[in-house]
């Protein structure tokens, strides 16, 4: 664990972060995430592919290489709604007319892959049956202020979105398409309401 911490700590002051707001800092790991990412490497259950950690609670991105170094990390907008579970039956429905308890941002380990969205976009399909995707930035209602959502120092700001992780559009563009968008990779998603062990299976 000690020496696990110790890499942690050097590779997030060697990443590169899109901090939350001007002049503060990077969101430090969480317990569930230093876990989390320690069971990973440990265990080898990313399989040899770039992985990456999104923890709802911290509503932070972290990004890693197949080596297992961490790359990047940036805030991210997330499910407007808590939960653990996703909504059924999602890419069968229009995803506009989702009530607002099933706009959760399902936990999980994933096997994701790039692809592209009905519009053209390139994104990251974290579960392509239930339309759940890291995706940048779009432009939106302007009562939902996303850009400066983003930029908040505050987590609880980032619950706005109908389940998908969304980046600023420059982190996309530098950090998650070159890592996550040229093949096959791994996502963690951290729960909010259940036991991180629970939800990945260890004792």
């Amino acid at each position: 664990m000690q020496t696990f911490l110790l890499r942690c700590t050097i590779a997030l002051a060697s990443a590169t972060f899109l901090a939350p707001a001007a002049h503060a800092a990077p969101a430090p790991f969480s317990a569930d995430a230093k876990h989390v990412s320690e069971w990973v490497l440990q265990s080898g259950d990313n399989a040899g592919l770039p992985f990456a950690l999104v923890d709802k609670k911290a509503a932070m991105l972290y990004l890693f290489g197949a080596d297992g170094q961490l790359r990047a990390a940036s805030p991210a907008l997330l499910g407007a709604a808590p939960g653990d579970s996703g909504a059924p039956g999602l890419n069968q429905r229009d995803l506009s007319t989702l009530a607002f308890h099933e706009r959760t941002t399902p936990a999980g380990r994933y096997a994701a892959q790039p692809g592209r969205n009905l519009q053209g976009e390139p994104v990251v399909w974290i579960d392509y049956g239930a339309a759940l995707a890291i995706h940048r930035l779009r432009p939106g209602p302007a009562h939902e202020r996303r850009a400066e959502r983003l930029r908040s120092a505050t987590p609880a700001d980032n619950k706005i979105s109908l389940g998908c992780v969304v980046v600023p559009v420059a982190f996309y563009e530098q950090q998650v398409a070159p890592l996550l968008g040229q093949g096959r990779s791994v996502v963690y998603i951290l729960p909010e309401t259940m036991a991180a062990s629970d939800v990945f299976g260890w004792q």
